[in-house]
């Protein structure tokens, strides 16, 4: 049986556009963060493959391949231009 988990996730520049929102609470039964993004892509719509951003697991940057916990805080960062 899967176990929903759910995560706090932060979304900063064109993530934070195309899910029209900063952060939110997510129910899911996702286990690594690559699988989390790539369901939260697909309700979204969000342009940016995985291989394209930064994440965060709890304040540190993490592999996509990290699992994550109930509770924990998710950032994810794509590139942003600066000048």
């Amino acid at each position: 049986m899967l176990m929903t988990k759910k995560v706090k996730i932060i979304y900063f520049a064109a993530l934070r556009e195309q899910s029209d929102k900063s952060e939110e609470y997510f129910e899911t039964q996702k286990d690594t963060l690559e699988d989390l993004y790539k369901e939260l892509q697909e309700k979204y719509s969000f342009t940016l493959g995985y291989k394209d951003i930064k994440v965060a697991l709890n304040e540190v940057y993490a592999d996509f391949q990290s699992v994550f916990s109930d509770g924990d805080t998710v950032v994810f960062v794509p590139p942003v231009a600066g000048g």
